[in-house]
């Protein structure tokens, strides 16, 4: 399946997303996809699609996973960045195939 990329790696046509494309994106990213990874992309991908174009920044989703993750001692940004170190707002949606953020920060 071939897809289209914007300057910044973004997916051009938001349909062309799938799990495949996204190991691909994450590849490229150099992100290792855990199941901690999966919630947060699926759950960018929820948001964007079934909220009106949402895309929550850093503290939503730490509000959102401490919810969620009860197996963790404790969730905040640093979480995340684990998973995600250059951005997990902006680099997970780029591998959930959301649009680039305009958004310049996490707060």
């Amino acid at each position: 399946m071939s897809y289209e990329l914007t300057n910044h790696g973004y997916l051009v046509n938001l349909e062309d997303w799938n799990e495949h494309v996204a190991k691909e994106l994450a590849e490229k990213e150099g992100a290792e996809l855990s199941e901690k990874s999966w919630d947060i992309i699926n759950y960018l991908r929820d948001e964007y699609l079934n909220n009106n174009g949402n895309q929550p920044n850093e503290r939503n989703m730490v509000k959102h996973f401490k919810k969620i993750w009860t197996d963790l001692d404790k969730v905040d940004t640093k979480s995340l960045y684990n998973l995600f170190p250059t951005g997990p707002a902006k680099q997970a949606g780029k591998i959930a195939g959301l649009p680039e953020t305009k958004r310049k920060g996490g707060y």
